[in-house]
């Protein structure tokens, strides 16, 4: 097993950002990926997300924080940071459901991703393989309250991020 900064408290070492591209095969983005981070030091997180299922930077900060807090504390539900971030960010405790919602898809897609101590030329390679766009981290409201079975009657009230940050949190709650 990879190890991680258990040291990491805060967001200063982790970058979010958005991307659009097409996912011809899932293990060879998977592999592309790998080459990327194997290339520098094998120790940075690059985790890729349907960018569709987040509510906004905020609710990937909130997954991440809480991603990182669950390893420091030795409560992390998956044995890798980079899962973890996918299962806090889903509201998730099940990988699979978490792969459901937030996992990657073959064809055009919209994609987030999660960099933790990582170095900036990361990006560029990114961008070698995706287009750079962070507006796809923008809540699209539909597509959430569909995805997460989220009565209309609780938006009226709450702002859908607030409800994604809320699952994450009630993870910490059911442990």
């Amino acid at each position: 097993m990879k190890e991680y900064n258990k040291e990491l408290a805060n967001l200063d070492n982790v970058e979010i950002l958005g991307f659009t591209g097409t996912i011809e095969s899932i293990p060879k983005t998977l592999d592309q990926i790998d080459n990327i981070r194997n290339s520098c030091c094998d120790v940075g997180i690059i985790q890729l997300m349907n960018a569709d299922a987040i509510a906004g930077k905020e609710h990937l900060q909130h997954g991440t924080i809480h991603a990182i807090n669950a390893f420091k504390r030795g409560e992390n539900l998956a044995n890798d940071l980079g899962i973890e971030v996918l299962l806090r960010t889903s509201g998730q405790r099940q990988i699979s459901k978490a792969f459901d919602i937030l996992g990657l898809k073959e064809g055009k897609m919209n994609m987030a991703v999660v960099l933790i101590d990582c170095p900036d030329y990361f990006v560029d390679e990114l961008s070698c393989i995706f287009e750079r766009n962070d507006a796809v981290l923008e809540a699209d409201e539909s597509i959430l309250k569909n995805l997460y079975d989220i009565p209309e009657n609780e938006l009226k009230t709450i702002k859908i991020c607030d409800v994604l940050i809320d699952k994450t949190s009630k993870l910490l709650v059911e442990q």
